[in-house]
């Protein structure tokens, strides 16, 4: 499922057609000019999408879902932190590693596919699904501090 969120720049929060979380609004990504927009709507009979409401959003906030789910059901957007643990397995077979992982999830544009950056250590998104306990803790947007490093 291809969706987007973004930071509404006016208040949503008691509009009940709108997929809104009291920070994200939820829906299809739309740029009209220099305006970025996430727009909610339904699909008609025919299978076409018709909009019923396009908000503006911050375009610094907009994140695609990356289609999976932290282990606590929570889908995984671009730009969440995602925490990650010490035992990495691949079907029977699991290798504790020392230390767990924090980092931001962005877009790969050069291979079309997401990754974690971990303090300059890249991991796929794709291998972080292998790891023990991994789940969104936040994102760059309201939680910066969770990627800071310890001083």
């Amino acid at each position: 499922m291809i969706k987007f969120r973004g930071v509404p720049l006016d208040d949503y929060s008691h509009d009940a057609n709108v997929d809104f979380d009291g920070t994200f609004i939820y829906g299809n990504y739309e740029k009209v000019g220099d305006d970025v927009l996430i727009s909610s709507g339904k699909f008609d009979l025919e299978g076409v999408f018709v909009p019923d409401l396009f908000a503006k959003v911050d375009p610094k906030t907009v994140g695609q879902f990356t289609g999976l789910k932290d282990i606590n059901g929570k889908e995984i957007y671009e730009n969440d932190i995602i925490n990650f643990g010490s035992i990495w397995c691949v079907g029977d077979e699991c290798d504790p590693r020392e230390e767990e992982h924090i980092g931001a999830v962005k877009y790969r544009t050069d291979c079309a596919s997401y990754e974690v950056n971990c303090n300059g250590q890249i991991f796929p998104l794709m291998e972080v699904i292998n790891f023990d306990g991994y789940s969104v803790q936040g994102n760059v947007h309201e939680n910066p501090d969770l990627l800071e490093e310890d001083k």
